[in-house]
């Protein structure tokens, strides 16, 4: 169960999981095998299918050496704050970790969710917990890089400074929806009309400074179109109000958008990474922002990421992101993010994590002066 008061199992929903998760044998396969994975900026690994099918190069011999370091850590239960509420697609990222690394870690390790202040509260929860590995923040980007920009006076914390960096675990973007009743079939078409009415379409999004919003103001400036902007307290009221026809469209995160349209009640135009979404099967024939708007370097994505407090020693950083990343890059992993939207990320190292994080400090940045939000 999670922390004192909390009636959620950690697991979440338990009728459909595979077998538990198991390290590497000593002298297995799989335990020298190397990994082909296609590298980014940042010194990151983005998991191919491939990779995750052919095994993982890190093994129960890579955690050993790692406890070496600290065979003090964990003793007791390990605890994960998803600063969102229960339910969401991060909350059952953070609770199928927890399964996870209970095996890795031989402790139980809990998830509590602290939401509230764009996630200020809970990322503040964990900055100003015990410097011990045992408190950890599944954090976001805009926590992470957007909010300070956010909450200029507000901020409870500097993420760079009172967080140490782990790893990502997974990334996804937003998704261009229209209800489906509405005549535009393609992007073109809806930003001719757009052009054709200055200010008349409207487009929701889940609240002012959110992903939806940034992504709203980054295509309006790419493709110099005029489009009311109209913030909802959340994406449900959002959804509720594209679904009666009180807005025209809006962005939101794939997890999020999906199953209205899987049901056929939203019709998708577009992906806001810059390249197509080839692992949701719906989303494949859905081009990306470098085909629509070559030249606007937009390239929305949305990743999702292990922090613990500053000050943190180095060898239990190290063993917590040696059996996190043997987790996100299972074949196990994959097969329960792609369906919610998420496709795994590993970042080689802490080290590379914060590094990854200081440049999109300033990506981030850009995009809330493009959208002139402030949530102070």
């Amino acid at each position: 169960m999670g922390p004192p008061g909390c009636q959620r199992p950690v697991t979440g929903c338990t009728s459909h999981h595979e077998q538990p998760f198991e390290l590497a044998p000593v002298g297995c396969c799989c335990a020298s095998r190397p990994v082909p994975r296609r590298r980014n900026a940042g010194g990151t690994r983005v998991i191919s299918r491939r990779a995750l099918i052919g095994g993982t190069t890190l093994t129960l011999p890579a955690l050993l050496a790692a406890r070496s370091q600290s065979p003090d850590f964990p003793t007791r239960p390990v605890r994960i704050v998803v600063p969102f509420a229960p339910g969401g697609a991060v909350d059952l990222t953070g609770r199928f970790l927890a399964e996870r690394l209970q095996t890795t870690l031989g402790q139980n390790v809990l998830v509590e969710n602290r939401g509230g202040a764009g996630g200020n509260l809970g990322a503040d929860v964990v900055a100003k917990g015990e410097k011990d590995g045992y408190t950890l923040l599944l954090g976001s980007a805009s926590i992470l890089c957007a909010n300070k920009f956010l909450y200029r006076r507000s901020m409870p914390l500097d993420p760079a400074r009172d967080l140490a960096p782990v790893t990502r675990v997974t990334t996804g973007t937003v998704l261009l929806i229209v209800n489906s009743d509405r005549p535009w079939k393609t992007f073109g078409e809806l930003i001719t009309a757009a052009k054709r009415d200055p200010g008349k379409l409207t487009m929701g999004s889940s609240g002012t400074g959110t992903v939806s919003h940034l992504a709203i103001e980054s295509l309006k400036r790419a493709a110099d179109v005029d489009i009311t902007h109209v913030p909802y307290r959340g994406g449900g009221p959002a959804f509720q109000d594209l679904y009666a026809g009180n807005i025209d469209m809006m962005f939101d995160v794939i997890p999020a958008a999906m199953p209205n349209v899987r049901e056929g009640k939203f019709r998708p135009l577009a992906v806001g990474s810059a390249e197509r979404i080839t692992y949701v099967p719906e989303l494949r024939d859905v081009p990306g922002m470098r085909e629509l708007l070559p030249d606007s370097g937009i390239d929305m994505q949305s990743w999702y990421a292990i922090n613990a407090p500053a000050g943190t020693a180095e060898s239990r950083i190290m063993l917590l992101h040696r059996a996190i990343t043997q987790i996100v890059r299972s074949d196990e992993f994959r097969k329960r993010m792609e369906p919610i939207g998420f496709t795994p990320v590993a970042d080689d190292s802490p080290v590379a994590f914060g590094a990854y994080m200081r440049e999109q400090e300033k990506v981030w940045q850009k995009l809330v002066e493009i959208s002139g939000a402030t949530l102070d």
